[in-house]
């Protein structure tokens, strides 16, 4: 049973006045009206983007290629994903109903058979508007791209980042109003028929929002799936399809990057926007919504603890408002000044949030209460500067402003041996600041306000997510305007724009990936002490051989999900470089420009590539929490996700880091002319850098922190049905998650990874044979545009 104690925690008790006696609508009445404010203004910005220019009708078709193609793979990839989702929601409405959590808790009238049905709607909530968020984040992305190049073209620098970052600003403005709305909607829906409506603080209501709140761990489960899935099936797909364009084209060819001759260069495209925008809008949907149900979840039933991430969320959301419009700079800017124009917006929103939480906290914690009212909002602040503290270290070692990825660029003078052994050099290094800084904020917040407080700083680094998101989803934007203007031939100095643009991006991505990163590890942290509770695991005792055996088992997770992703852009961009091998030697004048490249084959082929590879990594993130918890016990399971965050955040922070600054340093070659410039040996092998790297930075890394949360969340999910359970105590339902797990792996391997294709073969062969490429059917782009 859950320990809810004689009287509530402070600042509630029995019989007191308001904040205490609030109503379930009132504890998400700011959220609702503040993501209501958020949806409004991601459509003010979409009709405001729909203003600019779209250019001409050469640039308009390759942008309806390029939109055309991500909403066929995203069509493909929700397909499959509806069949997991309808079946997961099955298996939560009948373990539920069968036995209801809410007959942990102390008060009988709680019990009631529609928590499986409480159970299954969250999970469908939070999958249908994860999966909704990143749509449309995708589509106004996809129509952004055209009208940055048309702006670069005839209004100059200032205009052009402004419509790439109206682009990303209702990327951003999706996933909070989305997100927010949803998870307040269905707070209370799950307070209806739970309790009486007015939460007067005793505990009879406290057991009721305490059921309510646990309710929303399944909505976090269906965010974190669809967010694991997209990440992990988008980001294979762009850097299939971006290893594949610059091996053939740009090494193998000496064509220059973003050339229309080269087949692969849409499905490259294309997958900045699948991966960049559609995969880390559902990152940070997840993360958004998973430090809200933490801090929730730890409030214990507290009507003041549970309505406060909810109104500070929201009050996040205004002041990302007014941080959108702080973001302007000047023609002819130099990369520092224009990352200082994305900075004003970020470090102006902050500010306000700030302002805005300590007059909630003032108002929430009157009179005797305020010290611990103010103590909770020195973690909110502790959280938002982290957030910042964060970017700025992962800016440092991946802008090519700073000496780290100006090192990497002078160790390609020797070739690309030392450019690959200075940047994995540079990625290891870049995890000491990041860890610090999560080090001092957890310690710092615990020694304030507990755990809550941690779930809290997560929230308060996550408070501005409304204008953070825009300026990581601005990357892909003006990659894909350089895209544009490179293939219909504008002039160089529309390029030299765009790359710019694009430089800034890779930098702000690289931030972006840190911050999620950073967010993710305060937020398993939350959801892993929630599990605990909800577990009743008292203790965990390192020295345990069992809890140290679940350690172990989960800090080998992420190098196993990390390594199955790797070798899963090598197969997929297999595919794509025997595809683009083969029209260059099939289509006749192809190589001189005056034949048109067959791009739907290759888009084809990284849609199906990329869904079959997403399958197996995406079971075993899911299973794992399962098989250790069912198998052996929830204090193995609490050892697992330990392992499983500590090492996932190290990877994650390396690959990532380790990936923009490779970037990079191609980027202070092709834009400052360093080191000679392109086309010297130098820039040959930060070439072969880079490409290493994309897998890197936007495959594996950004994928791990999705691992981590998923798990999390599995895991607080499942924690009903293992309560305190001893070790081994029901080994042998285990038994069920390790035979789902081995006939998976069978049957991938079977399909999949047995049909793997030479990529060494003669051309010869690779005309004669050319599995994938008459086999592979091309997306019926104009049926789904319709």
């Amino acid at each position: 049973m859950t320990e809810l104690g004689s009287t509530l925690p402070a600042p509630c008790t029995s019989n007191m006045a308001y904040p205490c006696n609030t109503t379930s609508i009132n504890v998400v009445s700011l959220s609702l009206a503040c993501s209501g404010l958020a949806l409004l203004m991601a459509i003010f910005l979409t009709k405001k983007l729909r203003s600019y220019e779209r250019g001409t009708p050469e640039m308009n078709k390759l942008c309806d290629k390029i939109k055309s193609g991500a909403r066929a793979f995203l069509v493909t990839e929700y397909k499959y994903l509806t069949m997991f989702v309808f079946l997961v929601f099955a298996v939560l409405v009948i373990i539920y109903t069968l036995d209801p959590p809410s007959n942990l808790l102390s008060l009988e009238d709680n019990l009631d058979r529609l928590d499986g049905i409480r159970a299954g709607g969250c999970f469908i909530g939070g999958a249908l508007l994860s999966a909704s968020a990143g749509w449309a984040g995708m589509s106004v992305a996809t129509d952004a791209n055209v009208r940055t190049t048309q702006a670069a073209d005839k209004q100059g620098l200032s205009v052009a980042l402004r419509v790439a970052f109206t682009g990303g600003a209702v990327m951003g403005f999706t996933v909070v109003g989305l997100g927010l709305a949803g998870l307040s909607f269905f707070f209370w829906l799950m307070t209806l028929n739970r309790s009486v409506g007015d939460l007067d603080g005793s505990e009879h209501a406290a057991a009721s929002l305490i059921a309510a709140v646990d309710s929303l761990a399944s909505f976090g489960f269906g965010a974190s799936s669809i967010a694991l899935f997209a990440r992990v099936a988008g980001g294979i797909y762009t850097k299939a399809a971006d290893v594949g364009a610059d091996l053939v084209g740009k090494v193998e060819m000496d064509i220059p990057e973003d050339d229309p001759r080269n087949p692969a260069v849409i499905a490259d495209n294309v997958g900045d926007n699948v991966g960049d925008v559609a995969g880390m809008g559902a990152d940070l949907f997840e993360s958004f919504v998973g430090s809200i149900i933490a801090a929730a979840t730890l409030a214990n039933g507290n009507a003041v603890k549970v309505a406060l991430p909810f109104w500070i969320a929201g009050a996040g959301i205004v002041a990302s408002l007014f941080g959108f419009f702080a973001v302007s700079t000047k023609d002819g800017a130099n990369q520092r000044q224009l990352m200082f124009a994305l900075h004003k917006g970020v470090i102006s929103s902050s500010v306000l949030v700030l302002a805005f939480s300590a007059v909630i906290v003032s108002q929430f914690f009157p009179g005797d209460q305020s010290a611990e009212g103010w103590k909770i909002f020195a973690c909110i602040a502790i959280g938002l500067i982290a957030g910042i503290l964060i970017g700025q270290a992962t800016e440092y070692y991946t802008s090519y402003s700073f000496w780290p990825t100006q090192s990497i660029t002078q160790a390609g003078v020797t070739g690309p041996a030392t450019v690959i052994i200075q940047g994995l050099g540079i990625g290891m290094m870049s995890c000491v600041p990041p860890v610090l800084i999560i080090v001092a904020t957890i310690l710092g917040c615990n020694a304030l306000s507990g755990d809550y407080g941690v779930a809290m700083a997560a929230v308060g680094m996550l408070s501005t997510l409304g204008v953070t998101l825009a300026t990581d989803a601005y990357g892909p934007i003006a990659d894909n305007a350089g895209g544009i203007a490179e293939m219909a031939e504008l002039e160089e100095r529309v390029r030299e724009t765009t790359d710019a643009l694009d430089a800034l991006g890779n930098t702000t991505a690289a931030t972006g990936k840190g911050f999620a990163i950073g967010s993710a590890v305060l937020t398993s942290l939350s959801l892993l002490t929630a599990f605990k509770d909800k577990a009743k695991v008292d203790t965990a005792d390192i020295g345990d051989p069992v809890v140290l055996s679940g350690v172990l088992f989960g800090a080998m997770l992420p190098f196993l999900f990390a390594a199955l992703t790797m070798l899963s852009v090598q197969k997929a961009a297999g595919a794509i470089i025997i595809e683009v091998r083969r029209q260059f030697a099939t289509i006749d004048g192809l190589r001189e420009g005056t034949a048109e490249a067959d791009s739907d084959r290759c888009v084809a082929i990284s849609t199906q590539s990329s869904v079959e590879e997403m399958i197996l990594p995406g079971v075993y993130a899911v299973l794992s929490p399962l098989m250790a918890g069912l198998l052996i016990g929830p204090k193995c399971l609490t050892g697992m996700l330990g392992g499983a965050i500590a090492s996932g955040m190290m990877l994650a922070i390396m690959m990532a880091n380790a990936g923009g600054a490779w970037d990079n340093s191609k980027k202070y070659i092709e834009i400052e002319g360093a080191c000679g410039g392109k086309g010297t040996t130098t820039h040959k092998a930060c070439v072969v850098g880079d490409t290493v790297g994309d897998p890197f930075k936007d495959t594996s890394g950004p994928s791990l922190n999705i691992l981590i949360k998923l798990m999390s969340m599995v895991s607080l999910t499942a924690a009903p049905i293992i309560r305190g359970w001893e070790d081994w105590q029901f080994w042998y339902w285990g038994l069920l998650p390790i035979g789902l797990c081995v006939i998976a792996t069978i049957l991938v391997h079977h399909y999949y990874w047995k049909n793997t294709q030479d990529i060494a073969a003669p051309i010869d062969d690779v005309i004669k044979d050319a599995p994938l490429a008459k086999d592979v059917e091309t997306p019926a782009a104009e049926e789904v545009i319709s």
